[in-house]
């Protein structure tokens, strides 16, 4: 893996990198997303400030545990991550207040744990994180993780949910009403919420577009 993406704290990446990920395929919880949280890390950090080294190693240790989205235990995923990550820590002789701080923005990091950032450090990740799921970037993994659990595009019967209930499982367009729309509201600091805000209006324009495209809009 590459170390000289996770610049300045190479050597700290170095070390954690062979722990970051679990073989699940999952190309929306890769390398690349590794780098791209990273990328939104540092760029929160330079305005909010913050533990490097805290935010490196939740950065890489964040998705540790390879839970499905379609699996039941999908919202205890950032939890045992959270757990994986402390016991690494703890054998490389991380402080005790270092290893708390990392598990604590590990689990609140995940939108389906509902779980309140109360660190700095854990709100840059969440931040961060999230920062993922919007945007241009946010609907390519959105369709990707889609065709990877066999969903289809939208309901053609009800596509925009008058009649039903909206199901993200079934249908990819749904998750943009159950999530994605909803992401820029939650924002934890003052630089993540100007960044979703550029990020959400993408999102929105792509959903415009696409409708549009495919015969739904008015």
């Amino acid at each position: 893996m590459f170390a000289a993406d996770f610049a300045p704290l190479q050597a700290l990446a170095t070390q954690l990198l062979p722990h970051a990920l679990e073989s699940s395929g999952d190309g929306a919880h890769d390398l690349s997303h590794l780098q791209r949280v990273w990328s939104n890390v540092r760029a929160l950090e330079r305005h909010e400030g913050g533990d490097m080294a805290i935010l490196l190693a939740a950065t890489l240790l964040h998705d540790c545990v390879a839970v499905e989205k379609n699996s039941p235990l999908r919202d205890q995923a950032s939890r045992l991550a959270a757990d994986k990550a402390a016991t690494l820590l703890s054998t490389l002789d991380w402080p005790g207040e270092k290893i708390s701080a990392v598990a604590h923005a590990i689990e609140a990091h995940s939108f389906s744990a509902n779980i309140a950032a109360v660190t700095l450090e854990a709100k840059i990740l969440q931040d961060a994180d999230r920062l993922d799921s919007l945007g241009l970037l946010g609907v390519a993994r959105t369709f990707y993780v889609a065709g990877r659990m066999g969903s289809v595009l939208y309901d053609p019967q009800d596509p925009l949910a008058i009649a039903r209930d909206y199901d993200d499982k079934r249908y990819c367009l749904d998750h943009f009403q159950t999530k994605l729309l909803h992401l820029c509201d939650g924002f934890q600091t003052a630089t993540g919420q100007r960044m979703a805000l550029i990020r959400h209006e993408r999102l929105k324009d792509f959903l415009r577009q696409f409708m549009e495209e495919a015969g739904l809009s008015d």
